[in-house]
Formats: structure tokens, C-alpha cells, sequence
């Protein structure tokens, strides 16, 4: 019970740490990869099991791990750009960086082996991105109803959103038969949510005081992540399932999102397998599915004619994304560890959606990583890890064309690029 009731006290701290910092994006919003290990490796973690991070990336892994700790440090870099041109003589063309370009994003793992079939632990772990922080003043809306002094979106002041997902995820894994395993990882979700700068939107919503520059709304929820992995001969074979997390609404924002401020965290569902091809070295492959656009808010065309706020009111239009990720690890010495890979993930967001997601541009697709683990001394290592998303872009045209007296015939453009790089300590024992 003592070492139990450690794992709580320390999922606590770390979540309290955590929250005003959770802001990964890459997969859509999902992280690109949990650990810095798995960061390191592409993102692979279905079918291999070395950190306490599996509550995020497969609860059946936790068996595997056995008695350990691991807490890391993700310095986290997005690069988004958005621009209009040929608008009504270029008057509301804007060319504009946003300047939210560096998140610390911590991450916390603990697991105990229970008895010789059951390991009980913890993980803590962020989802986000959709983080965005526009210069406003660029642009003369007040052909479109807006102020003379304008935002990208014809909105007063800076234009942006601030989106965390915060998950604690209690893991319990059984052996069920030799090498194979079970695990469930119930998952407490806080979530909060703030925009600023989208006030003309409110001449389209149902509950129009409730759209913009409310500050932060907050929302609890509850899901459940369930995994298996097991061993057949040289292969470790590894499959989970995330429930969507269904979340309160976001009060303030009941004019904004679709269902009156739902905005739930979406299914998704994955395999994976791993083997050692040589004596040194490890590879492995994983697959994902993210069903984002079975959420209204966010799966909703930007097109659809509802008022915003609406149930089949106006999202980002998000489709669902199919993730690809590679990895190969190489045991260079007896200390030292060397990772690299590659994923591969879908562009969830349309030209016909590029105006909404102004707000929230995440269209990258090719990642590119680094990772590396240096055994300190029996128990303890350090890792690390670097990323790059390489630079998309999507282009489409202007919503505004069917807001303006006159048409618009403007296109906009967004495109983002990403760094980042970890570092993690583990011990185990």
C-alpha cells in the first residue's frame, strides 16, 4: 500500500506541475509519441515496454516494465503561419506568425509489481496544440462589419486559442499466460480552453455573449484505454483501444463549439509489433487510427449552415487520421542506446476548412526523431530525445467570401513546423 499510495501522491504532483503546460500537437493534437524513449524512436510503444508511460501508450506494456519511475522534460516547438491574399484589393489580406513558439511539457510515469502476475502504476500525460497567438491590427474589416484595426479574423486584439488536455491514468496489467498480458488504464481528463479575437463570429452564433474573450473554461471527463501484448517466439505483438473521453461542456464557449460547448477527446484504436533482428538491434513498427471527426466541435465542416454553437454547427472540419510510425533502437554498448525513426501521419484538415483553422493549423505530417539512453549505473539512465516535424502547408478559400456584401475572392494559407527535444530520467529497482 505504501508504494501505492507514493504512485498517487506523485501522479498528483506531476499533474499539478503539468497543467499549465500541456501543449503537445503533432498527430492532430495527439502527441507524436508518450516518453521520451518512444519520442525518440518515432513514436513506436505498442509492442515494447521500457518506461512507465504505458497508461499513454499501451497499460499491458506496465507488465513488462516491472518496478520503476521515470519523469521527463519535452521542450516543444511549433512554427504556425497563416496569410490571405487577393481579398477585395488586398484590404483585408494579412500575413502573420504566430508567436506561442515554445512549451515545457512535462511527463511522469510510475509502476510496482503488485505480485508475480499483476503490476499496478501511473501515468501523466498531455494532449493540446491547438495553441495559437496571433499579432492583431493588421487588416480594415469594417467592410465586413468588423473594427478598421483588425485581426486575421476580423476580431478585436490578439487572435488565438489556448487548448490543454491533462490525462492521469491509473494502470493495472495482468499476466493472463506466459509473456502475455493484459492492461486497463482508466482515464481522468481535465481539459481547459480559451480564445480571443473571434468576435465577429458572433453575429453567427446561437448564443452569441458566449463566443469569444471569456478567458479559461474548464471540464473534467472520464474515458478508459484498454492494451494486450504478448510474445510469440522473437516477436512482441502489442494492440490498444482508447475510448472517447467524454467531457463537460465548455460553458463559456456554448456559442463557439458545436452541442453547446462539447468538446470530448476522441476515440482511437492501434497495433504494433517489435523484434530483434540481430542480437544489437530492435525495430519496430506501429499503426494508429484517430477518429477525430466523430466530435462534433471538431469533426464538423466549417461550412455547415447551422449557427455556431449548434449541435451540427460549424467545427474545424477535422478528418480522421491514420498514423504510421518506425523505429530502430541499437544497443551500442553496454550504457549507451541509440534510437531513430520515422512516422507518417494523415493531414486531418481540408481546403474547404483552412478559415476555421487559423485558429488551430495542425496539418504536419512527416516526423523525424532521434533518441538516445545512457545507463548513469545499474538502476538509473538518462534519455533523450529530438523531433522534427517537417513544414505543411494547406490552401483554400476564404470563408469570408460568403460573409462580405461583395465577394471576397480571397485564399488563405496555413502551415506549420516543429521541433522539440527531451530528456527523461528513469530508475528502477
Amino acid at each position: 500500500m505504501k508504494t501505492i499510495t507514493t504512485a498517487v501522491r506523485g501522479a498528483l504532483l506531476a499533474g499539478a506541475v503539468a497543467l499549465p503546460f500541456a501543449a503537445f500537437a503533432t498527430d492532430g493534437y495527439f502527441s507524436d509519441g508518450y516518453g521520451i524513449k518512444s519520442k525518440g524512436m518515432g513514436g513506436v510503444s505498442i509492442a515494447t515496454a521500457s518506461d512507465s508511460m504505458g497508461g499513454a501508450n499501451n497499460p499491458a506494456s506496465m507488465f513488462f516494465v516491472g518496478n520503476r519511475v521515470d519523469a521527463g522534460l519535452d521542450l516543444f516547438s511549433p512554427h504556425r503561419y497563416a496569410k490571405r491574399e487577393g481579398s477585395m484589393q488586398g484590404m483585408i489580406d494579412f500575413a502573420v506568425d504566430s508567436d506561442s513558439t515554445l512549451f515545457a511539457i512535462p511527463e511522469f510515469g510510475y509502476n510496482t509489481r503488485y505480485n508475480k502476475d499483476v503490476t499496478l502504476g501511473v501515468t501523466v500525460y498531455g494532449n493540446g496544440g491547438m495553441n495559437t497567438d496571433y499579432e492583431g491590427g493588421q487588416i480594415n474589416c469594417a467592410p465586413l462589419g468588423g473594427p478598421s484595426s483588425a485581426n486575421g479574423l476580423c476580431g478585436n486584439g490578439r487572435l488565438g486559442v489556448d487548448l490543454m488536455q491533462l490525462i492521469v491514468a491509473p494502470t493495472i496489467a495482468w499476466q493472463f499466460s506466459p509473456n502475455h498480458a493484459i492492461g486497463v488504464s482508466p482515464l481522468l481528463a481535465y481539459q481547459r480552453f480559451r480564445v480571443q479575437g473571434v468576435q465577429l463570429f458572433a453575429m453567427l452564433s446561437q448564443a452569441p455573449e458566449n463566443v469569444s474573450n471569456l478567458g479559461y473554461s474548464n471540464a473534467t471527463g472520464f474515458g478508459v484505454k484498454i492494451g494486450y501484448m504478448g510474445k510469440i517466439g522473437p516477436v512482441n505483438v502489442g494492440a490498444i483501444y482508447g475510448s472517447k473521453v467524454n467531457m463537460g461542456k465548455f460553458d463559456e464557449y456554448k456559442g463557439l463549439f458545436a452541442e453547446g460547448g462539447a468538446f470530448d477527446m476522441p476515440e482511437h484504436y492501434g497495433f504494433g509489433v517489435s523484434f530483434k533482428p540481430a542480437g544489437n538491434w530492435m525495430v519496430g513498427v506501429d499503426y494508429k487510427r484517430i477518429n477525430y471527426s466523430e466530435i462534433a466541435s471538431v469533426g464538423n465542416p466549417s461550412t455547415n449552415q447551422a449557427p455556431l454553437g449548434a449541435d451540427n454547427g460549424p467545427g474545424f472540419g477535422w478528418q480522421d487520421v491514420d498514423v504510421w510510425k518506425f523505429g530502430a533502437e541499437y544497443q551500442a554498448s553496454p550504457e549507451l542506446t541509440l534510437r531513430a525513426g520515422y512516422s507518417k501521419s494523415d493531414n486531418p484538415i481540408l481546403a474547404r476548412d483552412v478559415t476555421f483553422n487559423i485558429l488551430a493549423p495542425g496539418v504536419v505530417k512527416d516526423h523525424y526523431t532521434l533518441g538516445f539512453t545512457y545507463a548513469i549505473d545499474k538502476s538509473s539512465e538518462i534519455s533523450g530525445s529530438f523531433v522534427h516535424a517537417k513544414k505543411n502547408s494547406v490552401t483554400g478559400a476564404s470563408l469570408f467570401n460568403g460573409l462580405a456584401p461583395a465577394p471576397v475572392m480571397g485564399s488563405e494559407t496555413i502551415s506549420m513546423y516543429q521541433n522539440s527535444l527531451g530528456i527523461a530520467w528513469g530508475k528502477r529497482w
